[in-house]
């Protein structure tokens, strides 16, 4: 099996770990007209995350980021925490990258501690580094992953000690002191996917709760039009800002409603995503979803339009969509983003999708575009979608690779490059990139839930 990765001691727990996210090859329809092309993207994917791979070892190894134009590393919080590392390794398990994947894993158990006197981002901590480790351990078995993972949840808990329930943004791993009452839906709902999943590994439901209080204390905080806001103080549960939206500071709130549902069988969680999708179909859709669908800003309590702005951000939302089973508004919207991208040859951060003028031109190798093009192909092997994939791959490789890395740019529209590669264009936008292109047993997409950092976990 190509994408087998074992070690002696976990070959029972693996066999039965694979056999849940590796399935049968199988042919859909027009498969075999596209299966030499596809491999070779397939290929080309690989290389690629190679290539930036080893750029990061070669100048930043043991750190959590490369700065690519530079050749030097950047540590978020002034010690290391394997940032890079801990967010490739399950890309590097699925691209059946064993022997890389072996020596970052020996790296990490051996290296990675967390006993260190630093306030760090619980929200980004727990979407990449614990994300990270839970999906690495299911598919490994390697209990001192699931060890460091749940040092990490017992250090991060005492973000959700508010008068709220809804957590502080950031905390002490050493101390647990935290501090930041003002915080934002993504980073108080987006908690649950790995809390919960470290709850139910380790049989410990303190997890679980705490992450699920903070998701209904902020659902139970919308407003009478069952919008949220994208700025909340968590001790007094008081709204700071009135913007709605689907982009960044909200977005991932909406994912995990849905997500929890289905991962978890959670039926409040299956609630308050229904309702909240008919609010956000109601007051943040822009357009028809025959044609030209957009979702912009609105006034949380009026549902007035704020703002005709639309980004990279936003595009993670057909995939969403797509998952929920709305596929003609996943297909539409998916459509609107792919025409933001073409518009420079790449997607900017955000564009004004009335006047089709770019507001913001940054592109930091984000992946939601990609992730909706895999989402969209999965569910409907309409070969537009690789025709699509290709398209993103080819501009995502001619404007963003350095000679030893692949950096962001300042700007889509002159292409200058930016001295930055975060540590998701390995989680997120290679592994989406493969996953795409790659044969249809490489995963099995209904046996697992993506994290909103794209670490897949087991229904």
């Amino acid at each position: 099996m190509r994408h087998k990765y074992s070690q002696p001691s976990t070959t029972k727990f693996l066999t039965a770990a694979l056999s849940l996210l590796l399935i049968p090859s199988f042919a859909p329809p027009g498969y075999s007209q596209t299966k030499p092309a596809r491999e070779e993207l397939d290929d080309q994917v690989r290389a690629e995350f190679l290539h930036a791979w080893n750029g990061y070892k070669k100048y930043a190894w043991g750190h959590d980021d490369l700065r690519p134009l530079t050749k030097t590393y950047h540590d978020w919080y002034g010690q290391s925490l394997l940032m890079t590392p801990v967010d490739s390794l399950d890309t590097m398990i699925i691209m059946g990258l064993d022997d890389e994947a072996k020596a970052t894993r020996e790296y990490i158990a051996k290296n990675l501690s967390f006993d260190k006197d630093i306030y760090v981002q619980n929200f980004e901590v727990t979407i990449r580094l614990l994300g990270g480790l839970l999906s690495s351990y299911q598919l490994t078995g390697d209990k001192r992953l699931l060890n460091l993972a749940e040092d990490l949840g017992n250090r991060l808990l005492p973000v959700f000690d508010s008068p709220t329930g809804m957590p502080y943004r950031f905390v002490n791993l050493k101390s647990g002191k935290v501090r930041d009452a003002e915080s934002n839906p993504a980073e108080t709902g987006t908690l649950l996917i790995e809390f919960g999943t470290l709850a139910k590994l380790t049989n410990r439901p303190i997890f679980y709760d705490k992450a699920k209080r903070a998701l209904v204390e902020t659902y139970k905080r919308r407003s009478a039009i069952g919008l949220v806001g994208e700025k909340i103080n968590v001790e007094t549960g008081k709204w700071l800002a009135s913007d709605s939206h689907i982009s960044g500071a909200i977005d991932s709130y909406y994912e995990y409603l849905l997500k929890c549902w289905l991962l978890f069988g959670d039926q409040d969680c299956k609630r308050m995503w229904r309702e909240s999708i008919a609010s956000i179909n109601k007051y943040l859709a822009d357009g028809r979803v025959e044609s030209d669908l957009w979702y912009g800003h609105a006034d949380m309590n009026s549902g007035t339009r704020t703002a005709t702005t639309f980004g990279a951000l936003d595009a993670f939302f057909p995939a969403v969509l797509a998952l929920s089973g709305d596929l003609n508004r996943a297909k539409s919207l998916q459509a609107s983003s792919f025409k933001m991208w073409q518009l420079n040859g790449i997607e900017p951060e955000e564009l004004n999708f009335r006047t089709m003028e770019v507001t913001s031109a940054g592109y930091v190798l984000r992946p939601e575009i990609i992730e909706s093009t895999y989402y969209l192909y999965h569910y409907t092997r309409d070969p537009k979608y690789l025709a699509m994939g290709k398209v993103l791959f080819a501009d995502f490789v001619k404007y963003c690779k350095t000679d030893e890395a692949y950096a962001s740019l300042k700007s889509v529209v002159t292409k200058e490059k930016s001295d930055s590669m975060h540590s998701f264009v390995f989680a997120e936008t290679f592994k989406y990139f493969y996953l795409l292109f790659a044969p249809p047993k490489t995963m099995n997409f209904k046996q697992v839930i993506f994290n909103t950092e794209a670490h897949p976990i087991r229904r």
